[in-house]
């Protein structure tokens, strides 16, 4: 607030040094507000807000700017027939009306009109029944396709409407009962979750051939709430597959029973051996468990194994399990040289395991900075680390031997290096302790260089979870993992969900076993590279 002019013959000494004070004071006052806007970004912070100034996101996987060629269309404004994939069901030729003497016909013009018909078709089948002369009587079947008193389209409908489109159990008869079909919530129930065992079959297919011709899979996990208690659901996923499958727990010996699917294999061989070396078991323990049968097809068998040699200890017997779960992977033909590309968590550590440089990088843009010379020190590391990353990506996309030293030094100069503050100093120890799985691509150039990808396909069980909250029975709990599995390989696979329910359902056999596709899709990759 600006002070008022005050004539010269009314400054006296007084009024002098009044104005002096008051000059003081409004610097003092624009200083406070600069201290509490300081004051008000950090609370943000905490709080979770968006801060002002907020720090950069990252930039890691932010696609470099295009160079813009005069004259050229911007990327996707090509124009493309939309109608060229389009079926025509029908041609209606029109005319115009009231037509004077000597009009001459020049030909059509088309005008493709798309349409969506919704309307209940009831059938009464009438059965008929023979007596027969050697006593009791046929009755004449039903066709092959239906099964029960709703048909295989009204089924696919069903299907499609709740595991694709997210319509919850509550709304799809009041849909259902709009379009004239009468089907109660016990019905509909039954429908959603009952009698699925073919595609449940198909599901542990899909796993088993994803993990036989995957050369990395990447993982994820979350919440995952079921009968009003906490749980957890975990996404295995490549480039052709994903499979979901919900827990009560989650931990390595979890994520080790979810690889083997619906039915576990417990090997006692050299990679058990060698893990309870690399987990410190006590040889001892090892040696009690390899005399006598060496592999196991169930837990209870391999549970009374542990009882009949006496190994109760609480860690001796989940490294001990862990380790025959991961023996009976490779016995069930998963390769040895399998990456685990995750995010950094422990429980994914097996094999050769690659972390995410986006989650290594992220606790960076949670720093809360202190001053100005903290923020300066934090960008001035997050800059570094995606030069490298670029520079990594490169490597990928073309490997030169000639590189990795030079890109391993890089980063060791990157995480070795001295920012005079301990929560920077924390990230880069974090970043040392993690350098061989940061540092993978260098061995393994198809990996990539985040889970972004299962993040993604973990985001479908999430969105539902939003909708719907937790699941009740547990055939309920395993069809929502069995269909999200299908529906995300399939679209991975390039074939129509609808098509496949179609198909399943109504028993046609035109779709090819999604695990055969995988196989097929993996066998003509590997001829294109060889």
């Amino acid at each position: 607030m600006a002070l008022p002019e005050i004539p010269a013959e009314e400054r006296t000494p007084l009024v002098e040094a009044l104005l002096g004070v008051i000059r003081q004071l409004q610097d003092r006052v624009a200083e406070l507000e600069g201290t509490v806007q300081q004051l008000r970004a950090e609370i943000a912070i905490l709080k979770g807000q968006k801060p002002k100034p907020q720090i950069k996101p990252s930039q890691l996987e932010s696609p470099a700017p295009r160079p813009r060629v005069e004259g050229a269309k911007r990327p996707g404004s090509q124009k493309r027939s939309k109608n060229a994939e389009l079926t025509i069901h029908q041609e209606v030729p029109l005319h115009p009306p009231d037509l004077p003497a000597g009009a001459v016909f020049k030909g059509y013009e088309p005008f493709v009109v798309q349409e969506l018909k919704i309307e209940s078709e009831n059938t009464r089948y009438l059965r008929t029944r023979y007596e027969l002369p050697t006593g009791g009587s046929v009755l004449a079947p039903l066709p092959a396709d239906i099964q029960s008193h709703f048909g295989p389209g009204l089924i696919c409908y069903i299907l499609e409407q709740y595991y694709h489109a997210r319509v919850t159990q509550p709304l799809l008869p009041e849909q259902l009962h709009d379009f004239g079909i009468n089907i109660s919530a016990g019905q509909l129930s039954r429908i959603l979750t009952e009698n699925h065992d073919a595609f449940h079959q198909e599901q542990a297919e899909l796993l088993t051939a994803g993990l036989e011709t995957a050369s990395y899979i990447g993982t994820d996990d979350t919440g995952a709430r079921h009968q009003g208690k906490n749980g957890y659901c975990t996404v295995s996923s490549h480039e052709l597959f994903a499979y979901f499958e919900s827990t009560a727990c989650k931990s390595r010996l979890n994520f080790l029973q979810v690889l083997q699917g619906g039915s576990c294999t417990y090997a006692i061989n050299e990679t058990m051996r060698a893990y309870g070396e690399r987990q410190k078991l006590a040889a001892a323990v090892v040696q009690k468990l390899t005399s006598g049968p060496l592999q196991f097809a169930a837990a209870a068998a391999w549970q009374a194994r542990l009882t009949e040699r006496t190994i109760d200890d609480e860690r001796h017997v989940r490294i001990a399990t862990e380790g025959a779960l991961l023996g009976g992977l490779l016995e069930r033909g998963v390769s040895r040289e399998l990456v685990i590309l995750s995010d950094g968590a422990p429980q994914f550590d097996l094999w050769q395991h690659a972390s995410c440089w986006i989650h290594a990088e992220r606790p960076l843009a949670k720093l809360v900075p202190h001053n100005d010379e903290h923020r300066a020190a934090i960008e001035k590391i997050r800059q570094q680390i995606w030069e490298l990353y670029r520079d990594l990506k490169a490597y990928r996309e073309q490997p030169d031997a000639a590189q990795k030293p030079l890109l391993e030094a890089r980063f060791d100069a990157l995480v070795e290096q001295q920012s005079g503050y301990p929560s920077i100093q924390g990230v880069l120890k974090e970043m040392r302790a993690h350098r061989t799985d940061l540092l993978r691509v260098l061995e393994r150039p198809e990996v990539p260089l985040h889970n972004n990808a299962s993040e993604s396909d973990i985001r479908e069980y999430v969105t539902k979870r939003k909708i719907r909250g937790s699941t009740r029975s547990a055939s309920g709990r395993r069809c929502r993992d069995t269909f999200a599995s299908l529906k995300k390989t399939c679209r991975k696979l390039g074939a129509r969900f609808w098509d496949y329910l179609q198909d399943r359902v109504r028993g046609l056999g035109r779709i090819a076993r999604l695990a055969d596709m995988i196989r097929q899709r993996a066998k003509a990759r590997q001829a294109a590279l060889a």
